[in-house]
């Protein structure tokens, strides 16, 4: 399996998506300090947490109307918002004008059209991806995600500052160039095949996701994604702190050829690089590797893996197992990621996928709090304590899946029944 061999809605989403998520991850991390030097750090909180919930329950009705109007017209309408957004925000940021209040309303925007956006995306990317290639293209996603965030992060951290007007000006360019492409070049990718003619909106989207609800092995889908994913927000969050507390500094020398001071600051930020490189360099390796073997095993290790590494970097506070811990914890990760969202793509309804891509979506803010709830939690537990928490949590994240693989795994082989009695 080749990238040229997948779908082209899925190129252009997961180009598209690269080439905006470069750009955005040279502003878009660092405007909570733009906002708190314009508007005040309790103001730029309460702007930035709106964003976040704003998000949440316009993905609720992106994910609704996905489902009745099909993926490409709410793709369009949000991207055209997204487009109509960063124009004002570049204005707003230009050498002729400064407005950190239009900035802000224009990121409740974006926000909006994210909502929009998101469920669509990925229900499209379901609706034209076969079971076949599905973990090779959440692998390739995954690969180009992580890079996209590397570029950008290392990028913004010189311009943001100095080029805000360029930087708002390329994001801008970018997404003109996704709207053309959604608009022109992608097909549309599923269509309902009853609409009724007059509906109660509330009333039918409220039925909508109550159906979802009642979805128990989504529901254990979800809560497993919660528990798992929310091990990985740590590392900015606890773990950051405690390094930074705990870590002895050392002077780390390399014969006569040059010595570096190592704090707890820089450790953190070691652990960081090792982990990007990596997942670019091994996803496609480690994907092809693990092919030989079954989903089941390959899930399982990979969540061991992933809740072992994180326990010792929630404990240790030695470079070399820090640096091995991480090694293990990613490796762990690029054999559950690509298999969980293959696997997700098999348990949602297809007749209400934006839907169940809406839910799902709640599981990453989920995993967020958790994560960030880790700093106060551990001003009160012991480090030893914290590393126990990641190996439950793994363990619960586990028995969470295994709700899940087993009726899987029953309609799996009830499919292969029928198919041989055919």
């Amino acid at each position: 399996m080749m990238f040229r061999d997948l779908h082209p809605n899925i190129k252009i989403r997961i180009i598209t998506s690269f080439m905006t998520r470069v750009v955005g991850t040279m502003i878009f991390p660092f405007m909570a300090i733009y906002l708190s030097a314009k508007l005040g750090q309790a103001l730029a909180g309460i702007i930035l947490l709106i964003n976040v919930f704003v998000s949440i329950l316009v993905g609720f009705y992106g994910g609704y109307i996905s489902d009745r109007v099909g993926r490409k017209k709410v793709m369009v309408v949000a991207q055209l918002i997204t487009v109509v957004a960063f124009v004002f925000m570049t204005a707003a940021n230009s050498p002729w004008y400064d407005s950190a209040w239009l900035t802000s309303f224009m990121m409740l925007i974006q926000s909006i059209s994210s909502g929009l956006m998101n469920p669509a995306a990925e229900a499209m990317l379901i609706d034209v991806s076969t079971k076949e290639n599905r973990k090779f293209m959440y692998s390739i996603n995954y690969w180009a995600v992580n890079l996209s965030i590397a570029l950008g992060s290392i990028v913004g951290g010189f311009l943001f500052k100095s080029h805000r007007f360029e930087l708002f000006t390329a994001i801008t360019l970018v997404s003109i160039f996704t709207l053309y492409l959604v608009a022109y070049v992608m097909k549309e990718s599923y269509t309902q095949t009853a609409v009724p003619q007059k509906v109660n909106v509330f009333k039918d989207m409220a039925g909508n996701y109550k159906t979802v609800m009642k979805d128990k092995m989504f529901l254990w889908f979800c809560l497993a994604s919660t528990l798992i994913v929310s091990i990985e927000f740590q590392t900015g969050n606890y773990i950051s702190v405690r390094l930074e507390e705990e870590f002895t500094s050392r002077l780390v020398t390399f014969g006569d050829l040059f010595s570096y001071h190592l704090d707890g600051l820089r450790m953190i930020s070691w652990i960081r690089t090792f982990n990007t490189v990596l997942v670019v360099a091994g996803t496609v390796l480690v994907t092809r590797w693990m092919s030989r073997y079954s989903d089941q095993k390959v899930i399982y290790t990979g969540f061991w893996m992933y809740a072992a590494g994180y326990a010792v970097l929630g404990y240790s506070n030695s470079a070399g197992l820090l640096l091995v811990s991480i090694f293990i914890a990613t490796i762990g990760e690029l054999m559950y990621v690509p298999v969980k969202q293959s696997m997700m793509a098999d348990i949602v309804n297809d007749n209400a996928r934006s839907s169940y891509m809406a839910v799902h979506g709640l599981t990453f803010q989920m995993a967020k709090i958790l994560g960030a709830a880790g700093i106060t939690i551990g001003s009160f537990v012991p480090s030893w304590g914290m590393a126990l928490s990641y190996l439950l949590s793994g363990m619960l994240g586990i028995y969470c899946f295994t709700k899940v693989t087993g009726p899987l795994n029953k309609a799996v082989k009830k499919e292969t029944k029928k198919v041989a009695a055919i």
